[in-house]
């Protein structure tokens, strides 16, 4: 609260408008001074709330000056601070949001003041809870209606400028209005979010969620800022990679996943802390040293060793027990007056644990080794020391294995049986391999600290922190020596295994789904093979090999099973062939199961032989993971009624390879098989990394709003299960949606899901146009019903909305928050929507960029250069763009080779299939992926391309290998990368 009379005083003295730069500058210095203070947000809107509380009177419509009052503070400033340039910019936005909300909060006052003035007393209650709802919404979502907002990627220049003008503040337009236009859902440099429902207010602690977030994260603080700032705000992660750039330093998704899951462990730290401090503080523990203690917290770990001894059902510990036979005092004098110590004055005969000196000793031990395990500056001390030292993980075979476990298990272990590795050095697949060894009961693993540890941290301890203050006779020297050596022993040395393997687990984890994840995302972005008829072939032995005859459009045009594996391969051939010419198909996809590398012989064997004249037939092998299981599930069932679930599974095969990520979407991610160790890992993080992968990868690609699948529509950002439900009855009630403005009228879809969803939606122009015309002619009949029928003001409206005219703007990925700068950009360069990709428009962009560059011109509109280019990509991309065409298409082939036939230096062509964090898996094209271990994949091997795509190596790259090694008994290929093709 001691901030607001200092600002009044600045925001009075200052009435001189200033340069926009200069702005900046000051802004930032004045946000700098106040970062200083944690609750810099919560001053003022306990102001506003307070404000509110009073009845209504006729009086409070003069509290409108009060927000010119504050209008100054934007260009007011004692001094020019340089700062860093980004840094600038987002301290910027805090201040200049702050000044707006509070500037919405009286405008909301002024509103409700207008309606009391025609409403009774009995309402006024009601309006005042309305009014709290308003307010918080302000301050919680920051920016909902984007339909009405300016370009939320507008310059900051911009906005202070906006600010710096009174005449902004005068009720010119509707106040409500006024409200939806000023928002602005930009992210915000906060040191504690107070939109953060997660933590409790009243939890304060001793860190600050900013600045450990960017220490874990390795990205700087305003960008941590910012993110914590947009999510808190519920934007999601694609909207904010795309349309968010410039407030997040261009990070990738996998980054920002990385920051958000950070985020997600602090919160649960903070949120466990307080239900601990609660919980110590009910049952009368709670002492001024503990909750010290509770509030360093940062991990999890930490927080079970400082509250393990307070937990109900505890025993106690040895230093508790002490404690209570009152020796604490003995320790503190120890320490603080060794001189005044007599041990002898405590014995007690008749007392359990004070009848010999012995007893007082081992007492007055335990409590100092609970203070020195316990205290922060001494385990930050051994926590940098094990830093520089050398500590390894060991793990040998168990000595006393469970009866339960199989031999070929013990096997699979031989690596670790007997294996001692840097802490520092090993790698993150060993970790989860060592911890599925522990599970198993097949390992022991341990940390081991080297004793020059230990007693480095002796000396350092009694020299230092626990050395007592006077002279300490020698049987008390002992005592505290002993304490340093139980304490390390006891306590320390377990803290710190725990602490390790923890460490050592959450990253291997982390990096397992990250892995997974990149693997998801380039299968899902794997090139479609649109405007071909194909046969999917699920084999089989016993039960014949399913096949599936699909449409350039996905329709199910035939399905039939053939028995090519029990000696009437040669009848068979004929059914396939007369198959193939009735639908003019010239395109095999066989599955990857069983029987497939029997099938992919058969088919190889006709082509070599021209067996389909005159049809040119090529095949190619797809994974068919997931398959099986997406073939029973009641979405098939839906999707195809009546239709056999092996069948089914044929026609899953043939569309992965039609359009891989409208098929592939369907499958729940894990079992689409493109990870490691996935069953090992956290299954929550792993569920909720990958399904934020589909909907990065659904939202890029885009979808046509008319034509898609419920089940594509709900991985789009801002959509759900629910909302793509609604929106396709929408569809199919009332016709296509002819532009964007129309999400608004479907039921559940409001202003933060529009803002969301609706620059990933795409509406072709072309099917729309068609449909239009048709509607023309009817539309005079529409008027005529709405003017006989004399509907309200707002159905009128609706109705007419529907044959409003299509925006071409709608087929692009520019967000219509940007329209309006994507047309000034438009008649900058003089063109036109009907040029949007065409040559033309190419033209002109580059004509127009070539002069000024995309910074000055970008300038020029009022926009940032993020922005802008996005703009310039959908002025330029063509209709029905999509940006899968840049990744590898599937392999198709016309012969195979056998595993025998290899020979090592052998050179081949190949598919990446699965990426590990040991090695490459390839197919080669001989039943047997290869193996390129990682040592291998060096970064001179990959193309520029694949870098700066930042892709690495996976699912669906064609590679050329050479044949280092074959294992035929173990059925084992070990390939070299020789390039990516």
């Amino acid at each position: 609260m001691s901030s607001l009379p200092r600002r009044a005083k600045i925001q009075v003295q200052t009435a001189v408008s200033k340069d926009e730069f200069a702005c900046f500058s000051e802004l930032s210095s004045a946000s700098e001074e106040d970062d200083k203070e944690d609750n810099a947000w919560e001053p003022q809107k306990k102001v506003s709330r307070s404000r509110k509380q009073p009845a209504p009177k006729k009086t409070r419509p003069k509290r409108v000056p009060r927000v010119k009052k504050n209008t100054p503070l934007i260009s007011d400033g004692s001094g020019v601070v340089d700062v860093k340039e980004e840094l600038n910019s987002s301290v910027a936005i805090a201040d200049v949001d702050l000044e707006k909300e509070k500037y919405k909060l009286d405008t909301v006052q002024t509103l409700k003041t207008a309606k009391t003035k025609r409403k009774n007393s009995a309402q006024r209650t009601k309006k005042l809870k309305i009014e709290e709802e308003m307010s918080k919404a302000s301050n919680l979502e920051g920016g909902t209606n984007s339909t009405e907002i300016p370009s939320t990627s507008t310059m900051w220049e911009g906005a202070c400028k906006k600010e710096e003008s009174e005449d902004d503040f005068t009720f010119g337009q509707s106040p409500l209005k006024k409200i939806k236009t000023e928002m602005c859902p930009q992210g915000q440099p906060v040191k504690f979010p107070a939109s953060a429902n997660n933590i409790k207010e009243e939890v304060e602690m001793n860190w600050d969620i900013v600045q450990v977030l960017s220490e874990r994260t390795n990205i700087e603080l305003w960008v941590c800022a910012n993110i914590i700032r947009l999510f808190n705000d519920d934007n999601t992660i694609p909207f904010i990679i795309r349309y968010r750039k410039e407030l997040i330093n261009n990070l990738d998704a996998d980054s920002l996943r990385e920051v958000r899951q950070t985020l997600e462990e602090l919160r649960a730290v903070a949120k466990k802390v307080h239900s601990t401090i609660q919980k110590i503080k009910k049952e009368g523990k709670m002492s001024e040293c503990l909750l010290k203690a509770l509030l360093n917290c940062k991990t999890l770990e930490e927080l079970e060793h400082v509250s393990a001894p307070y937990k109900t059902g505890s025993k106690g510990t040895k230093a508790q027990r002490a404690k209570q036979l009152g020796l604490e005092r003995a320790a503190w004098t120890l320490l603080e007056k060794p001189g005044e110590l007599n041990l002898l004055s405590y014995i007690r005969p008749d007392v359990k644990g004070l009848s010999a000196l012995q007893d007082i000793e081992t007492g007055v031990q335990h409590i100092l080794a609970d203070m020195i395990a316990k205290d922060k500056d001494t385990l930050d001390f051994i926590r940098k020391l094990c830093q520089n030292r050398y500590i390894c993980i060991q793990s040998s075979l168990a000595k006393v294995s469970s009866k339960k476990v199989n031999e070929k298990d013990v096997d699979k272990f031989q690596l670790y049986q007997n294996f001692s590795c840097n802490i520092r050095n090993i790698q993150h697949h060993q970790i989860l391999a060592i911890n599925r060894g522990e599970n198993l009961k097949i390992l022991t693993v341990k940390v081991n600290i080297s004793d020059g540890v230990k007693n480095e941290f002796c000396r350092w301890c009694i020299q230092n922190r626990w050395r007592p203050r006077g002279f300490a006779r020698p049987e008390l020297m002992k005592i505290l020596h002993n304490s340093l050596d139980d304490s390390f022993k006891r306590l320390i040395y377990p803290l710190l295994c725990r602490e390790f393997r923890a460490k050592l687990t959450s990253d291997a984890e982390k990096e397992s789904v990250m892995m997974f994840g990149r693997n998801l995302r380039q299968l899902l972005l794997t090139s479609p093979v649109p405007g071909r008829t194909l046969m999917g072939v699920d084999p089989g032995y016993k039960h014949g090999c399913k096949l599936a005859i699909i449409s350039p459009t996905s329709q199910i045009l035939h399905t039939d099973v053939v028995y090519l594996h029990c000696g009437q391969g040669f009848r068979e051939a004929e059914k396939i062939k007369r198959l193939l010419l009735n639908f003019n198909c010239s395109t095999v996809v066989i599955g990857n199961g069983t029987a497939c590398r029997e099938t992919e012989a058969y088919f190889a064997d006709l082509i070599m032989k021209n067996y389909f004249a005159p049809l040119d037939v090529v095949y190619c092998i797809t994974s068919e993971a997931g398959a099986s299981i997406y073939s029973v599930s009641p979405e098939a069932n839906k999707e195809m009624p009546g239709l056999d679930p092996n069948l089914r599974s044929a026609v899953s095969i043939a569309r992965r390879v039609q359009d891989p990520l409208a098929e592939l979407v369907k499958i729940e991610p894990k079992h689409i098989g493109v990870g490691m160790y996935q069953h090992d890992v956290s299954q929550t993080l792993l569920k909720a990394t990958l399904d934020s992968v589909v909907e990065e990868c659904v939202s890029f690609v885009g979808v046509d709003i008319n034509i898609c699948s419920e089940v594509l529509l709900r991985h789009i950002a801002g959509l759900n299960a629910n909302r793509a439900k609604n929106i396709i009855e929408w569809r199919e009630k009332n016709g296509p949606f002819i532009n964007r403005e129309q999400l608004k009228k479907v039921k559940g879809l409001g202003p933060k899901s529009f803002q969301q969803c609706a620059g990933f939606i795409r509406i072709n122009q072309d099917y729309i146009r068609t449909f239009c015309s048709q509607q023309t002619e009817s539309s005079s009949q529409i008027q005529a019903v709405v003017t006989s029928e004399k509907q309200g003001k707002k159905k009128s409206k609706t109705t007419v909305d529907i044959v409003l005219k299509p925006n071409p703007l709608d087929q692009t990925c520019i967000h219509p928050e940007s329209y309006d700068i994507a047309m000034r950009f438009l008649s900058f360069i003089g063109g036109t929507l009907y040029e949007i990709g065409k040559p033309e428009m190419q033209q002109k962009i580059n004509s127009s960029l070539g002069k000024e560059g995309i910074e000055k011109t970008a300038e020029r509109l009022q926009t940032t250069a993020h922005t802008l280019q996005v703009i310039i990509d959908g002025l330029s991309q063509p209709e029905s763009f999509d940006f899968r065409t840049e990744f590898d298409k599937p392999d198709f082939k016309r012969s195979i080779v056998c595993l025998e036939d290899l020979q090592v230096g052998t050179v081949l062509t190949g598919k990446v299939e699965n990426a590990t964090l040991f090695g490459i898996f390839v197919d080669i094209g001989v039943g047997k992926s290869g193996l390129i271990p990682i040592r291998n994949v060096t970064e001179a091997k990959l193309s520029k391309t694949k870098k700066r795509r930042s892709l690495g190596l996976g699912p669906g790259e064609r590679v050329e290998v050479r044949v280092l090694n074959i294992d035929i008994p173990r059925s084992r290929i070990t390939l070299d990368l020789i390039r990516v093709l």
